[in-house]
């Protein structure tokens, strides 16, 4: 089912206010603060000078070895829809659970798509797709793992959409010798907390990257979009400090997660916890109550999903939520 966190919409239908914190996505409640923008940005088409540049900075960000390219995108959704198209249909296998949009984009052109549980049932079909860190579970793979997986399938995706703040697991610094074999997309909204400007990256080959390109077609990213990611992603000083907020966070939240009776924590990334508590429509309806948005699954009677609280009376009011 392509069923998403962010749906506000029914959560307000259901429960009514207006005051709501939607934890449901992952998304970073902290987000990177808006540079001022020229008036270019919204009454002219992009440059492709401004375009280059943008994409130049993301390479740097992302570590993209001498050889490879980038191209950017209208979030890493754009990615997921094209990825199916850089080649004919054949035996698509994707590590599950997962974000549903790969199996979902995929299917829609044609692809025989298998859920697989792990990497070791992904041997030898045409297109696999890995989501490091995962969503919604959290597990993660080490660069050598995948980089070994690249080698015994046709084209390796790895979504790395939940990647900034653990920059290690990024497959991103082996792609020179990894060849046309490996495509990575980055999502921007995520770890920035601007999921607005709809920005994304696919990194790989040159000749897989402008094949991704040539779909995306023209002014695949706006202007803003482009001001607002080179401001972003040159940034180290704002990175690392935001790095060191949601580890902390996410351990704080994973422990007051962990205190609740009868919930145990799967998985945690440095954007979500998520826990399975016996009973999820319970625990989504306790927190909506509160005016607290929570993402649930239609594949786990127990799974919850909560991304991290922003300010001070964020975490105060989820605190009193969870109480007793």
């Amino acid at each position: 089912m392509r069923d998403h966190g962010g749906d506000l919409d029914r959560a307000k239908a259901r429960y009514g206010g207006a005051d709501w914190i939607d934890l449901s996505t992952g998304i970073n409640r902290r987000p990177y603060p808006l540079p001022a923008l020229s008036p270019a940005a919204w009454t002219a088409l992009p440059l492709a000078s401004d375009l280059a540049a943008l994409e130049e900075t993301a390479a740097q960000a992302y570590r993209v070895p001498e050889g490879c390219d980038v191209v950017a995108l209208a979030g890493a959704q754009a990615a997921i829809q094209l990825v199916p198209r850089l080649m004919a249909p054949g035996r698509a296998a994707v590590l599950a659970p997962s974000y549903n949009e790969h199996a979902a984009a995929l299917s829609a052109q044609g692809w025989e798509v298998t859920q697989a549980p792990d990497l070791g049932q992904m041997d030898g079909a045409d297109l696999a797709v890995v989501v490091n860190p995962n969503n919604p579970d959290g597990r993660c793979w080490e660069p050598a793992a995948l980089a070994q997986l690249a080698r015994k399938v046709g084209l390796l995706i790895v979504d790395e959409s939940f990647t900034d703040a653990t920059p290690d697991l990024s497959l991103a610094p082996d792609l020179a010798r990894l060849g046309e074999r490996v495509v990575i997309l980055r999502s921007f909204g995520k770890f920035y907390g601007l999921a607005g400007a709809r920005l994304g990256f696919a990194l790989g080959g040159p000749a897989t990257v402008a094949r991704l390109r040539a779909l995306a077609g023209p002014w695949a990213v706006s202007g803003a979009a482009i001001e607002i990611g080179r401001a972003a992603l040159a940034d180290r000083a704002w990175q690392a400090q935001t790095v060191a907020q949601l580890q902390g966070d996410a351990a704080r939240l994973a422990k007051w997660l962990r205190a609740q009776p009868g919930w145990q924590v799967i998985g945690e990334t440095a954007l979500f916890v998520t826990v399975d508590t016996g009973d999820a429509r319970a625990a989504q309806d306790r927190l909506a109550r509160a005016q607290i948005w929570s993402r649930a699954f239609p594949y786990s009677d127990g799974w919850l999903r909560l991304g991290l609280p922003g300010g001070g009376a964020e975490w105060a009011r989820l605190e009193a939520a969870l109480g007793p």
